[in-house]
């Protein structure tokens, strides 16, 4: 994964340039860099990264920026830690090996010292800090990846895809030749079971239309109102996309979905514009991804096990280096 590194107007690194450039560059590469084309039939299980040290799940934008490395897709391994984290457990990072970063964002209400004398007004600063962080397979001493439970049946994956969108009580509609969410009407509609290539093909379709139906009023309450071409509607596509990679790696279905080349320039335009984007999409494609799995029982047990970059830092202060000591 190529990184950038890009540097504010008092030449300190700017995080949230760097993080931006990388997923453009991926972008303008031709490939959307959340997508996972695997092979489902030979797919263990969950692919969200975790970490190695504590067991917990990475949330957000880390779940792209890690799924972004060859190294968890090419090992099958998801773990990853901190340089102290391995330490720590005895296991050694080896000498030379180039670490990932991961973000730790919060917004933060502080006071406005702007404002009147007198006013107690508060205003958003937001809160960016980084880690680096390794894959087992840049560690000696790691234990041996076992995988957690038999990989389900992909029938199994299928069924559960079905049970989401039953029990998430959106009206789901079949017929015509468009798969699509309907905010005015507040259904989905997808064509006969017989033209997708396969039952995963639907699967991820459909839980890609109800990451749009999650955005409703009464639901999460995004803005759906932007026309095909508006800023507002890539935005939403871009939510539903990366919303799409979080559950498919949860319950083992790919989540590659054919978007025309307007799509990927229309991101790229969007990114481009406000470095802060990506970030804000993450969190808001986790909030989707989250919400949809609440409606399978045990997806929706395992969602508090899950963690930002705060349990991988070794102390108080961002973790800046990029190679193993």
């Amino acid at each position: 994964m190529k990184t950038f590194k890009s540097k504010t107007t008092d030449g300190r690194r700017d995080h949230y340039q760097e993080l931006t450039d990388t997923v453009v560059a991926a972008l303008e590469a031709g490939t959307a860099p959340w997508r996972r084309p695997w092979d489902p039939d030979k797919s263990a299980g969950s692919a969200t990264p975790v970490n190695a040290a504590t067991g917990r799940r990475y949330r957000g934008v880390n779940t792209l920026v890690l799924g972004m490395s060859s190294l968890a897709f090419v090992s099958g391994d998801p773990r990853w830690c901190s340089y102290r984290q391995a330490s720590e457990r005895g296991w050694q990072v080896r000498k030379g090996e180039k670490g990932a970063t991961i973000y730790f964002y919060k917004p933060l209400e502080v006071k406005d010292s702007s404002a009147p004398a007198g006013e107690d007004v508060l205003k958003i600063v937001p809160l960016l800090r980084i880690f680096t962080v390794f894959h087992a397979s840049q560690i000696d001493g790691v234990p041996e990846f076992i995988t957690p439970n038999a990989p389900k049946p992909l029938q199994k994956r299928i069924e559960d895809a079905d049970l989401i969108m039953k029990a998430s009580g959106v009206t789901l509609r079949t017929g015509g030749d468009r798969a699509f969410y309907s905010p005015a009407t507040d259904h989905i509609q997808l064509p006969p079971d017989a033209s997708f290539h396969s039952p995963e093909d639907w699967a991820v379709t459909a839980l890609h239309e109800l990451s749009h139906a999650s955005g409703a009023a009464h639901r999460l309450n995004r803005d759906l109102t932007g026309r095909f071409g508006s800023s507002a509607y890539s935005r939403e596509e871009l939510r539903a996309e990366i919303s799409s990679m979080y559950v498919g790696s949860e319950i083992g279905i790919p989540t590659a979905i054919p978007n025309h080349a307007s799509y990927i320039q229309s991101w790229i335009k969007i990114l481009k514009e406000d470095k802060r984007e990506i970030l804000r999409a993450a969190a808001d494609a986790q909030k989707i991804a989250d919400y949809i799995l609440s409606f399978h029982p045990h997806y929706a047990l395992a969602q508090p096990d899950q963690i930002g970059a705060a349990d991988d830092r070794s102390d108080g202060s961002p973790a800046d280096e990029a190679l193993a000591a």
